[in-house]
Protein backbone atom coordinates (compact mmCIF):
# COMPACT_ATOMS: atom_id res chain seq x y z
CA UNK A 1 0.00 0.00 0.00
CA UNK A 2 2.89 2.20 0.82
CA UNK A 3 4.74 1.85 -2.24
CA UNK A 4 1.26 2.57 -4.04
CA UNK A 5 1.05 5.87 -2.22
CA UNK A 6 4.95 6.70 -2.93
CA UNK A 7 4.22 6.86 -7.20
CA UNK A 8 0.41 8.15 -6.53
CA UNK A 9 1.71 11.96 -6.33
CA UNK A 10 5.39 13.92 -6.09
CA UNK A 11 6.38 17.49 -4.79
CA UNK A 12 8.63 18.54 -7.01
CA UNK A 13 11.00 20.87 -5.04
CA UNK A 14 12.35 23.71 -7.59
CA UNK A 15 15.42 24.93 -5.61
CA UNK A 16 18.03 27.98 -7.29
CA UNK A 17 21.35 29.40 -5.71
CA UNK A 18 20.55 29.26 -1.43
CA UNK A 19 17.23 29.81 -0.21
CA UNK A 20 17.33 30.24 3.22
CA UNK A 21 13.40 28.83 3.22
CA UNK A 22 14.44 25.45 1.33
CA UNK A 23 14.18 23.35 4.96
CA UNK A 24 11.48 24.77 5.61
CA UNK A 25 10.05 24.11 2.64
CA UNK A 26 10.99 20.57 2.37
CA UNK A 27 10.13 19.98 6.09
CA UNK A 28 6.39 21.51 5.18
CA UNK A 29 5.96 18.55 3.07
CA UNK A 30 7.66 15.54 5.19
CA UNK A 31 4.54 16.58 7.41
CA UNK A 32 1.86 15.49 5.18
CA UNK A 33 -0.74 13.70 6.38
CA UNK A 34 -1.35 11.39 3.16
CA UNK A 35 2.56 10.79 2.24
CA UNK A 36 3.66 11.28 -0.67
CA UNK A 37 6.90 11.37 -2.60
CA UNK A 38 9.03 14.75 -2.63
CA UNK A 39 12.34 15.54 -5.05
CA UNK A 40 14.40 18.42 -5.61
CA UNK A 41 15.75 19.81 -8.86
CA UNK A 42 17.63 22.67 -9.75
CA UNK A 43 19.96 24.24 -12.49
CA UNK A 44 22.10 25.76 -9.87
CA UNK A 45 23.71 22.92 -7.88
CA UNK A 46 25.58 23.48 -4.64
CA UNK A 47 26.58 22.49 -1.61
CA UNK A 48 23.98 23.78 0.59
CA UNK A 49 21.02 22.33 -1.64
CA UNK A 50 23.34 18.57 -1.95
CA UNK A 51 23.39 18.86 1.74
CA UNK A 52 19.53 19.87 2.76
CA UNK A 53 19.33 16.76 0.02
CA UNK A 54 21.33 14.22 1.99
CA UNK A 55 20.14 15.62 5.19
CA UNK A 56 16.37 14.52 4.55
CA UNK A 57 16.76 11.73 2.04
CA UNK A 58 15.61 13.62 -0.53
CA UNK A 59 17.18 12.71 -4.17
CA UNK A 60 17.91 15.55 -6.30
CA UNK A 61 18.15 16.05 -9.76
CA UNK A 62 20.18 18.27 -11.55
CA UNK A 63 18.77 20.38 -15.05
CA UNK A 64 21.61 20.24 -17.34
CA UNK A 65 19.68 21.49 -20.43
CA UNK A 66 18.13 25.13 -20.88
CA UNK A 67 18.05 26.44 -17.76
CA UNK A 68 14.85 29.64 -16.77
CA UNK A 69 11.68 29.45 -15.20
CA UNK A 70 10.21 28.05 -17.64
CA UNK A 71 12.55 24.82 -18.31
CA UNK A 72 12.72 24.39 -14.72
CA UNK A 73 9.09 23.78 -14.05
CA UNK A 74 8.73 21.55 -17.07
CA UNK A 75 12.61 19.64 -16.12
CA UNK A 76 10.71 19.09 -12.65
CA UNK A 77 7.69 18.25 -13.46
CA UNK A 78 9.27 15.18 -15.90
CA UNK A 79 11.31 14.46 -13.19
CA UNK A 80 8.01 13.26 -11.04
CA UNK A 81 7.50 9.43 -11.52
CA UNK A 82 4.21 9.35 -10.30
CA UNK A 83 0.75 10.35 -11.46
CA UNK A 84 0.24 13.02 -10.00
CA UNK A 85 2.61 16.57 -9.36
CA UNK A 86 2.86 19.71 -7.63
CA UNK A 87 5.67 21.77 -8.49
CA UNK A 88 7.10 23.25 -5.10
CA UNK A 89 8.62 26.97 -4.55
CA UNK A 90 11.75 26.60 -2.41
CA UNK A 91 10.47 29.37 -0.54
CA UNK A 92 6.48 28.47 -0.03
CA UNK A 93 5.28 25.94 3.05
CA UNK A 94 2.40 23.71 2.53
CA UNK A 95 -0.10 22.75 5.59
CA UNK A 96 -0.38 19.28 6.04
CA UNK A 97 -3.26 18.69 4.82
CA UNK A 98 -2.72 19.98 1.15
CA UNK A 99 -2.05 16.50 -0.20
CA UNK A 100 -5.14 14.59 1.36
CA UNK A 101 -7.50 17.77 0.47
CA UNK A 102 -6.30 17.75 -2.88
CA UNK A 103 -6.64 13.52 -3.26
CA UNK A 104 -10.28 13.63 -1.75
CA UNK A 105 -11.08 16.46 -4.33
CA UNK A 106 -9.64 14.92 -7.19
CA UNK A 107 -11.83 11.29 -6.62
CA UNK A 108 -14.86 13.73 -6.86
CA UNK A 109 -13.63 15.13 -10.16
CA UNK A 110 -14.14 13.91 -13.94
CA UNK A 111 -11.03 13.69 -16.05
CA UNK A 112 -9.19 16.38 -13.57
CA UNK A 113 -6.35 18.63 -15.58
CA UNK A 114 -5.07 20.37 -12.87
CA UNK A 115 -6.47 21.08 -9.19
CA UNK A 116 -5.67 23.46 -6.73
CA UNK A 117 -6.64 25.46 -3.08
CA UNK A 118 -6.81 28.72 -2.07
CA UNK A 119 -3.67 30.38 -0.28
CA UNK A 120 -2.59 32.43 1.97
CA UNK A 121 0.86 34.62 2.53
CA UNK A 122 3.80 34.64 4.51
CA UNK A 123 5.36 38.08 5.25
CA UNK A 124 8.02 38.40 7.32
CA UNK A 125 7.66 35.38 8.68
CA UNK A 126 3.97 35.66 9.53
CA UNK A 127 1.18 33.93 8.03
CA UNK A 128 -1.20 36.46 6.11
CA UNK A 129 -4.67 35.40 5.07
CA UNK A 130 -6.45 38.47 3.88
CA UNK A 131 -5.88 41.37 1.95
CA UNK A 132 -6.82 43.24 -0.87
CA UNK A 133 -5.09 40.87 -3.34
CA UNK A 134 -6.33 37.65 -1.96
CA UNK A 135 -9.90 38.87 -1.82
CA UNK A 136 -9.85 39.91 -5.37
CA UNK A 137 -8.62 36.57 -6.27
CA UNK A 138 -10.73 34.54 -4.22
CA UNK A 139 -13.77 36.31 -5.81
CA UNK A 140 -12.56 35.68 -8.99
CA UNK A 141 -12.66 31.95 -8.43
CA UNK A 142 -15.92 32.04 -6.53
CA UNK A 143 -17.65 30.11 -10.11
CA UNK A 144 -15.49 27.14 -9.25
CA UNK A 145 -17.08 26.91 -5.91
CA UNK A 146 -19.73 25.04 -7.85
CA UNK A 147 -18.52 21.71 -8.59
CA UNK A 148 -21.22 21.99 -11.98
CA UNK A 149 -18.40 24.79 -13.07
CA UNK A 150 -15.29 22.37 -12.58
CA UNK A 151 -16.30 21.28 -16.75
CA UNK A 152 -17.06 24.50 -18.18
CA UNK A 153 -14.73 25.81 -20.47
CA UNK A 154 -16.45 28.78 -20.64
CA UNK A 155 -16.29 29.61 -16.89
CA UNK A 156 -12.70 29.09 -16.44
CA UNK A 157 -11.95 31.47 -19.96
CA UNK A 158 -14.00 33.86 -18.41
CA UNK A 159 -12.02 33.67 -14.72
CA UNK A 160 -8.41 33.54 -16.70
CA UNK A 161 -10.01 36.85 -19.02
CA UNK A 162 -9.65 39.04 -16.51
CA UNK A 163 -6.40 37.99 -14.80
CA UNK A 164 -4.60 35.22 -13.24
CA UNK A 165 -6.05 33.96 -9.68
CA UNK A 166 -4.65 30.15 -9.78
CA UNK A 167 -1.50 30.29 -7.42
CA UNK A 168 1.11 28.30 -9.24
CA UNK A 169 2.68 26.54 -6.19
CA UNK A 170 -0.52 25.72 -5.32
CA UNK A 171 -1.35 23.94 -8.19
CA UNK A 172 -1.43 19.74 -8.58
CA UNK A 173 -1.01 18.27 -11.87
CA UNK A 174 -2.52 15.51 -13.62
CA UNK A 175 -0.02 14.03 -15.97
CA UNK A 176 -2.50 11.47 -18.07
CA UNK A 177 -4.51 14.05 -19.02
CA UNK A 178 -1.86 16.60 -19.96
CA UNK A 179 0.57 17.20 -22.87
CA UNK A 180 3.89 17.88 -22.36
CA UNK A 181 5.43 20.68 -22.18
CA UNK A 182 3.13 22.33 -19.84
CA UNK A 183 4.86 25.65 -19.31
CA UNK A 184 5.62 27.90 -22.99
CA UNK A 185 9.35 28.88 -22.70
CA UNK A 186 9.88 32.77 -23.26
CA UNK A 187 7.45 34.22 -20.30
CA UNK A 188 9.02 35.53 -17.22
CA UNK A 189 5.79 35.98 -14.78
CA UNK A 190 2.80 34.94 -16.91
CA UNK A 191 3.88 31.53 -17.67
CA UNK A 192 1.44 30.29 -14.97
CA UNK A 193 -1.70 32.26 -16.50
CA UNK A 194 -0.19 31.40 -20.10
CA UNK A 195 -0.44 27.77 -18.97
CA UNK A 196 -4.03 27.79 -17.74
CA UNK A 197 -5.00 29.74 -20.40
CA UNK A 198 -3.77 26.92 -22.55
CA UNK A 199 -5.06 24.28 -20.79
CA UNK A 200 -8.62 26.25 -20.30
CA UNK A 201 -9.39 24.84 -23.85
CA UNK A 202 -8.79 21.46 -23.67
CA UNK A 203 -11.28 19.24 -22.14
CA UNK A 204 -11.36 18.29 -18.24
CA UNK A 205 -12.01 20.00 -15.26
CA UNK A 206 -10.49 22.58 -13.38
CA UNK A 207 -10.99 21.43 -9.78
CA UNK A 208 -10.73 24.31 -7.10
CA UNK A 209 -10.80 23.57 -3.24
CA UNK A 210 -11.85 26.40 -1.28
CA UNK A 211 -10.09 25.65 1.32
CA UNK A 212 -5.93 27.02 2.19
CA UNK A 213 -3.65 24.91 1.18
CA UNK A 214 -0.39 26.62 1.36
CA UNK A 215 1.74 29.72 2.36
CA UNK A 216 3.41 31.67 -0.68
CA UNK A 217 6.21 33.33 0.46
CA UNK A 218 6.43 37.64 -0.53
CA UNK A 219 9.97 38.58 -0.02
CA UNK A 220 12.44 41.41 -2.17
CA UNK A 221 14.40 38.48 -3.34
CA UNK A 222 11.54 36.17 -4.81
CA UNK A 223 11.29 36.22 -8.79
CA UNK A 224 7.98 37.87 -8.36
CA UNK A 225 9.51 40.71 -7.06
CA UNK A 226 12.19 40.92 -9.31
CA UNK A 227 10.44 41.29 -12.02
CA UNK A 228 8.23 44.25 -10.81
CA UNK A 229 11.12 45.75 -11.64
CA UNK A 230 11.09 46.21 -14.99
CA UNK A 231 8.19 46.14 -17.68
CA UNK A 232 8.33 42.52 -18.28
CA UNK A 233 5.18 42.01 -16.02
CA UNK A 234 3.28 44.44 -18.10
CA UNK A 235 4.03 43.48 -21.27
CA UNK A 236 3.67 40.09 -20.48
CA UNK A 237 -0.08 40.65 -19.29
CA UNK A 238 -1.03 42.38 -22.36
CA UNK A 239 0.17 39.30 -24.24
CA UNK A 240 -2.30 37.48 -21.76
CA UNK A 241 -5.21 39.91 -21.80
CA UNK A 242 -5.06 40.35 -25.88
CA UNK A 243 -5.81 36.96 -26.10
CA UNK A 244 -9.27 37.25 -24.32
CA UNK A 245 -10.20 41.16 -25.69
CA UNK A 246 -9.67 43.91 -28.51
CA UNK A 247 -6.43 45.93 -27.88
CA UNK A 248 -8.06 48.92 -26.06
CA UNK A 249 -9.70 46.98 -23.48
CA UNK A 250 -6.66 45.12 -22.63
CA UNK A 251 -4.46 47.89 -22.47
CA UNK A 252 -7.26 49.44 -20.05
CA UNK A 253 -7.61 45.57 -18.05
CA UNK A 254 -3.15 45.57 -18.04
CA UNK A 255 -3.28 49.24 -16.25
CA UNK A 256 -5.98 47.53 -13.51
CA UNK A 257 -4.28 44.57 -12.95
CA UNK A 258 -1.08 46.51 -12.04
CA UNK A 259 -2.04 47.98 -9.67
CA UNK A 260 -2.84 44.79 -7.93
CA UNK A 261 1.71 44.44 -8.54
CA UNK A 262 1.72 46.25 -5.25
CA UNK A 263 0.96 43.62 -2.77
CA UNK A 264 3.84 42.36 -4.04
CA UNK A 265 6.14 44.70 -1.94
CA UNK A 266 6.92 44.69 1.56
Amino acid sequence: MEKNRIKEHTFAICAYKESPYLEECILSLKKQTRKSNIIIVTSTPNHYIEELSEKYGVPLYINHGEHGITQDWNFAYQCADSKYVTIAHQDDVYLPEYWQKIYEYLRQSKRPLIIFGDYGELRKGRPVLNNRLLRIKRLMLMPLRVKAFWGSKFVRRRILSLGCPICCPCVTFVKAHLHVPVFKAGFRSAEDWEAWEKLSKEKGSFVYVNKILMYHRIHEDSETSIILGDDARKKEDFIMFRKFWPEPIARILVKLYSSSEKSNNL
